[in-house]
Order: structure tokens, then sequence, then C-alpha cells
């Protein structure tokens, strides 16, 4: 019998080495017995905590997921002002953590992955609306009606910036980034004034 409270340490041994394995491949086409080796565990007990690569999957991306979520938490909470919640969420979504190899590699899977798995696809749903309704939170007070299409084009922005860096084979640079939506956004709210 395994030890009482050991199920949540293997849970997130097997999801850590799930991301690591697809980072070091690049794709999703690993099996359940690698992500089990890099845990060091058994296949049979991956299978028994998650039922497949897919659940495993899905569950890493939920970790990455909310690993952001308490990034831009955090962030908002020290941030007084909408200008200040903006940058918060800017300096967030381009944070280094962001492009560590395995994260890179478990994000560009999991674009592809939502086309076609239901359970993905919600996911991403969740993180595109709330990075939007934080973005139109920010973007309110100078926007106005127009705050909710200033945040639609910045989510996009902010999310093919990251794909773009990610692609390169360069060291990205955060700041650059946070920059380059930020002057985005001014320019949109200069247009529009």
């Amino acid at each position: 019998m395994p030890k009482v409270g050991m199920e949540p340490i293997r849970r997130a041994a097997l999801i850590k080495a799930c991301i690591e394995e697809i980072g070091q491949t690049g794709t999703l086409d690993v099996t359940v017995g690698q992500i089990a080796r890099r845990a060091g565990v058994s296949a049979a007990l991956a299978h028994h905590y998650f039922g497949g690569k897919e659940a495993l999957f899905l569950a890493a991306m939920r970790a990455i997921l909310v690993a952001y979520g308490v990034q831009v938490r955090e962030a908002l909470a020290a941030a007084p002002t909408p200008e200040a919640r903006l940058d918060a969420i800017l300096t967030s979504s381009f944070a280094p953590d962001h492009f560590r190899p395995e994260i890179i590699g478990a994000w560009l899977n999991f674009y592809v992955f939502a086309q076609r798995v239901p359970e993905a696809q919600r996911l991403l749903v969740i993180y595109r609306r709330r990075l939007h309704s934080n973005l139109v939170a920010c973007l309110r007070t100078k926007a106005g009606a127009r705050a909710s299409a200033i945040a639609a084009g910045a989510g996009a922005l902010i999310d093919g910036v990251y794909l773009r860096h990610a692609l390169r084979d360069v060291i990205p640079d955060p700041a650059a980034s946070v920059n380059m939506v930020r002057h985005f956004i001014e320019s949109d709210l200069k247009g529009g004034a």
C-alpha cells in the first residue's frame, strides 16, 4: 500500500515530468511510459492517476495556467492604478519563466491540442477571456467603449509576440515585448481620441 499523502506528490511529479518530456521532444508524441520514467513512477500508476496521456497533458497545462494566474493576481494586487495594472499584466505575460524551453514546448503543443480536444479548447477560452477581462478593466477609464476592442488587439498581440519569441532561437527580451504591446495600446488610444 502506498503511503497516505503520496498521491499529490506523485501527481505533481508526473505533471512536471510531462512538461519536461514534451519540452525536450517538442511534441506530444511521447508515451505515458516515458513521462512516468522521468517522474520515477510506473506507467501503470500514471494511468491510474490520470487515465492517459491526454488527461495528463491537460493537467500539465492547468498547472501552467494556474501558475500564470497566480503571477498575474499577485502583480495586480500590488498595482494601485489602471496604468500600473496594465503594466502588471504585460510584465506577467512576458515573465522569464514563460520562456523556459519546457513551458514553450507545452504552450506550442497546447495550441494544436486545443484544435481537437474540447477540454483543451475550454482551457484556452478561459485563459483568453481572463486576459481580455483584465485588459478591459485596465483600459476602461482611458478608452471607454473602445476598451474591449483595444483589449482584443492587445491580447492577440501578447499571444503573437510570445509565439514569435518562442519560435525563434534567441533569448527573448521581456522588456522589449512589454514595450511593443504597450506601444500598440498607446497608439490605439491616441488614434481613437
